[in-house]
């Protein structure tokens, strides 16, 4: 009982969605924080409003409609996705062109043949797939059932 449930908690997948999470969480607070600290307050001197959750506020019976609060979480989502692509997502996909640049060619030079770029996930997935079955069918003293030999 306790042997299968080890085997599950050091499964490469499980230790990796754990650190996955944390560094998610991390990367969350730390994106607030630039948003909540640096864009937040600009927006609000900007615009004179201290917050939209109390603006355009619609009354139908009991019920409020919060457009304002509406436009304050959409405008928020927007600044969040501005800041994540410019301040992540961009200088990283810079550093990555660098960095697979060919013997100190420009980065535009990644667009070669598939031959002269790194493996896809893809592809290092199925050749780790044909290596197991090589490997069971050696064991096994049988051909490998798929027939793929890895490039690599």
């Amino acid at each position: 009982m306790f042997k299968g449930f080890r085997e599950f908690i050091l499964r490469g997948n499980v230790i990796d969605l754990a650190v996955a999470v944390v560094i998610g969480a991390a990367f969350t607070a730390v994106v607030n924080s630039i948003v909540a600290n640096i864009f937040n307050p600009i927006i609000g001197a900007l615009f004179r409003a201290d917050s939209l959750d109390s603006a355009g506020i619609v009354a139908i019976g009991d019920a409020e409609i919060k457009f304002g609060a509406v436009l304050g979480a959409i405008i928020q989502f927007l600044i969040v996705a501005v800041v994540v692509y410019f301040v992540f997502v961009l200088p990283i996909n810079h550093l990555k062109k660098a960095a697979f640049a060919i013997k100190g060619t420009p980065a535009e030079s990644l667009e070669k043949t598939n031959e002269e770029l790194p493996p896809t996930e893809t592809e290092l997935l199925i050749e780790i797939r044909d290596l197991l079955a090589a490997q069971r069918a050696a064991a096994a003293d049988e051909p490998p059932a798929t027939g793929h030999v890895p490039k690599h």
